[in-house]
């Protein structure tokens, strides 16, 4: 018994030693943060779209980390709207803080939805993305306008064993379609490792949008062949875009493409 009430009393005082120094790293984090100035810099939440994954933001994530802003790339699950949106809402609500949602493509639809009732999203940024309204889909978007050429670069879709159905981009198709101005071989890599969307997904209808109450900022490319260019100045003239940039030739992927273009304006939205 006495043996046994040692070993206590040894664990008691390590965990008080391992709680002391937590304290101390912590409170030396908050030193180190405010030398830098980084406490008053928000939380930047990248969301990824369809057929893309968290690594076509990595030329983004390093110019913001430079900048020293905190950044996750979420993983986004491409199953539908509403439970993608659950997903980034949970990440949302872990951060202490202010956070900026950026959304890619689909991905637009998910931080639109996942950043309505969060009082911590100071921004939302949409990249070569969707803003839907309540009740529109992102293939109600697509086909609102000539210019889209997805359809024909799609693979044949994959069936699950919910009966669902999952979405890819034909490999060879892959790079004139999503990535035209990636070098070729970042695109080979970018359409091996693709995510495909849950094709009931694209047809989804959003909920109430947080672009009605949340500045939002739009950048996309003149050459994207995926959302066409028409449909993307429509969304953003109707979420009353704080600042729309267009850039010349670039394409779906324009912050894989153009990081540079594309973190100027997260850290304009940021510093709003």
């Amino acid at each position: 018994m006495k043996t046994l009430s040692r070993r206590f009393a040894r664990t008691v005082a390590a965990v008080g030693l391992m709680a002391l120094a937590g304290a101390f790293a912590t409170h030396n984090a908050s030193a180190q943060t405010a030398t830098t100035g980084q406490q008053a810099k928000p939380t930047v939440v990248l969301v990824h779209g369809a057929f893309a994954e968290s690594s076509s933001w990595d030329g983004v994530i390093r110019k913001l980390e430079a900048q020293h802003y905190p950044v996750i790339a979420a993983a986004n699950p491409l199953r539908g709207v509403k439970s993608d949106a659950a997903y980034v809402g949970g990440i949302v609500d872990a951060v202490k803080g202010p956070v900026v949602l950026v959304g890619h493509s689909y991905g637009g639809s998910v931080i639109s939805s996942a950043a309505t009732g969060k009082s911590n999203v100071k921004a939302l940024v949409f990249v070569a993305a969707f803003a839907p309204e309540a009740g529109e889909s992102a293939a109600d978007l697509t086909g609102k306008f000539p210019g889209s050429t997805l359809g024909p670069a799609l693979a044949p879709p994959v069936a699950l064993p919910d009966g669902g159905k999952d979405l890819y981009i034909l490999k060879n198709r892959f790079h004139d379609q999503f990535a035209a101005d990636v070098p070729a071989a970042a695109a080979r890599l970018m359409a091996a490792t693709q995510r495909p969307i849950a094709e009931s997904a694209l047809g989804e209808p959003a909920g109430e949008p947080a672009w009605k109450t949340v500045p939002s900022w739009f950048v996309y490319g003149d050459g994207d062949k995926n959302i066409p260019p028409a449909a993307q100045a429509f969304m953003a003239e109707r979420a009353k875009s704080v600042k729309t940039v267009v850039v010349k030739g670039a394409s779906h992927v324009v912050m894989t493409s153009n990081p540079d273009v594309v973190t100027k304006l997260i850290v304009e939205a940021a510093s709003r």
